[in-house]
């Protein structure tokens, strides 16, 4: 496209939501282009700001026009790549779509604009004496629609499951500016295959997730107890899972070390362990009585704080896996045996068998992934837990999927986005 026809686009764009929500300026759109852990950054003709859903349809419709590709963006906290302009897409940044419409109490369901961040839904349904059923880290940042096109989990999935369990609908708008539409809430129906559904997890290559029906949960009595025990292995943390237990989370020596010079915080525990396991339970979690254990709600803060501080070190290699339940002790040690060139630091949602392997100082990203995701596949295991596979896993994603597989998610992505504008280099792209 020319820089003339170009212009024409954005003073078309400009029309439909005013001067003001089209940033181009290289220092207003610096935070649009670089993803959170700094190892993505792309480049884009300009960052558009909608503020309806009948905005969204009047920019794609222009862009689709154009045929100029669009990327769909939250909070831009994702890790792989998946969520800026790698070859000069417009950037279509939903975070204006924050609206949050009232609880409904009966059918225990909220609707919110995709733009409204985890923690704003946490603390709504707090107030009304319920609860969302994902949690982040990242929650005060993060959103709604990123974290369903992602499909998202956190450290609840044991106990609440995974974000595709808490949509019940969804609002979409597809590349030529269709919406579609189905927010009634209704948790059960039988109305053929629900095309929304697949938009979870699609990560912006289908269309844009403009609003969506959540599923809220009733707040349990009483306050959860939350446990860090130190552990040899990680079957032993296994041990540990009950119907009581909400969350179970690890991470090594590595990162808890890091983590106390980084935030300044006390060493939790007296002695020293090659893991640590985080549980919150409603009940007594099923610890042994010699265990080397502390009980203390403020705990969370050495789990939450591990992202930060390994960002604060250096441009980490972040890779998001799962292995089988009964290998996690291997797969441990086998990345620990790894020459990635760097430190390896390890941690995640043990109840999962996730891992999020995290590489500082690494002086070939690529071939980083490439030894590590091979040796997640030599043990079974999957190459994308909850990160989304973004540009950072789009080989390994088309080599490791059925091929049959793999062949129906193109076929749906040709019928709905046949010219590829919508975020091109995820998935399929270069």
């Amino acid at each position: 496209m020319t820089s003339r026809s170009e212009e024409a686009v954005l003073s078309a764009l400009r029309e439909v939501v005013g001067e003001a929500h089209v940033l181009v300026e290289p220092d207003m759109v610096a935070g649009y282009v670089r993803d959170w852990t700094g190892r993505w950054t792309g480049h884009t003709a300009a960052v558009i700001r909608p503020g309806s859903v009948e905005e969204v349809q009047a920019l794609l419709r222009i862009c689709h026009s154009a045929r100029m590709a669009v990327v769909p963006q939250g909070g831009n906290t994702g890790l792989v790549g998946g969520s800026v302009p790698h070859h000069g897409e417009i950037v279509l940044s939903l975070r204006r779509l924050d609206q949050i419409g009232p609880i409904d109490t009966g059918k225990l369901s909220l609707t919110v604009g995709a733009g409204v961040t985890i923690g704003s839904v946490q603390e709504h349904a707090r107030r009304a004496g319920l609860r969302y059923g994902i949690d982040l880290a990242s929650r005060d940042s993060a959103t709604i629609g990123g974290t369903i096109a992602t499909n998202a989990g956190g450290t609840h999935v044991v106990s609440n499951g995974d974000t595709r369990r808490q949509v019940l609908g969804l609002e979409v708008v597809l590349a030529d500016g269709t919406r579609l539409s189905r927010l009634d809430g209704m948790s059960k129906a039988s109305l053929g295959p629900d095309p929304l559904q697949m938009m979870v997890g699609s990560e912006g290559t289908l269309g844009v997730i403009t609003a969506a029906r959540l599923r809220l949960l009733p707040v349990e009595a009483g306050a959860p107890m939350v446990v860090l025990v130190a552990v040899e292995t990680l079957g032993e943390g296994l041990r540990f899972l009950g119907p009581e237990v909400r969350a179970i989370e690890f991470f090594d020596r590595a990162c808890l070390e890091a983590v106390i010079e980084h935030r300044g915080l006390p060493k939790p525990l007296s002695s020293e362990a090659p893991f640590y396991v985080l549980i919150e339970s409603l009940d007594p979690p099923r610890v042994p009585e010699d265990a080397v254990a502390v009980v203390d709600r403020t705990l969370w803060a050495y789990r939450e704080s591990i992202t930060e501080t390994i960002n604060g070190l250096g441009v980490p290699v972040k890779l998001d896996v799962a292995v089988p339940l009964d290998r996690v002790d291997g797969f441990a040690i086998a990345v620990k045996d790894l020459d990635l060139g760097g430190e390896t630091y390890l941690f995640g949602h043990l109840a999962e068998g996730n891992f999020h392997v995290n590489v500082v100082g690494g002086h070939d990203p690529e071939a980083v992934v490439d030894r590590v995701l091979e040796l997640v596949v030599g043990f079974d295991g999957v190459i994308a837990s909850e990160h989304g596979i973004g540009v950072a896993k789009a080989d390994w994603w088309r080599r490791t999927t059925e091929p049959a597989i793999l062949e129906f998610q193109r076929r749906v992505k040709e019928a709905l986005d046949p010219d590829r504008t919508m975020n091109p280099s995820v998935f399929w792209g270069d």
